[in-house]
């Protein structure tokens, strides 16, 4: 059972929200798939897994709350555990990106150098979809796991970020 990299990923996207949308002190609800928490755990999704994930997390992120939505579980993750998040260090990268695509006029290559300030191990591949552009991830896992798929609308970058199981599961 691989809760920690669960954890990661539940934290990973509060903070990523957070960035977006400013910290507000209180609950955080976040759709999951059941074939991401299953790629997440590394076992198939159960109350059993859940529960077990809720003791493993309640002393950082408090009690939280699962309900069955389609497909998946959407997780209700307390104030407090919305707090602890808020208070971590070591998101630069991502708060970098998300600034960048904020901002009109910001180009791909101008993208791409914030990936390569943060790592030498730089992967990109153009994409064979006609739903985004360039592929973009980290080969060594480090700032991040996650595949980046990026897209120029015109006018500014658009990104959508998977772990890595979830992109293959998406077949681009």
């Amino acid at each position: 059972m691989n809760y920690e990299r669960f954890e990661k990923n539940l934290i990973d996207n509060i903070k990523e929200a957070q960035l977006k949308l400013g910290f507000e002190n209180r609950p955080m609800s976040l759709n999951y798939m059941q074939t991401s928490i299953n790629h997440l755990t590394g076992a198939e999704c159960s109350q059993e897994i859940l529960d077990g994930f809720a003791d493993f997390v309640r002393e950082r992120l408090g009690e939280l709350n699962f309900r069955k939505i389609k497909d998946g579980i959407c997780i209700t993750v307390p104030a407090e555990g919305t707090e602890y998040v808020n208070n971590l260090d070591g998101y630069d990268f991502i708060s970098e990106l998300i600034s960048a695509v904020r901002n009109h006029g910001t180009s791909m290559e101008q993208v791409l150098e914030i990936f390569r300030r943060y790592s030498s191990d730089v992967i990109t591949q153009k994409s064979n979809s006609d739903e985004f552009d360039l592929l973009a991830y980290f080969g060594n896992s480090s700032p991040d796991e996650y595949y980046y798929c990026l897209t120029d609308e015109g006018c500014h970058i658009t990104y959508h970020r998977f772990i890595r199981e979830d992109y293959e599961d998406l077949g681009f």
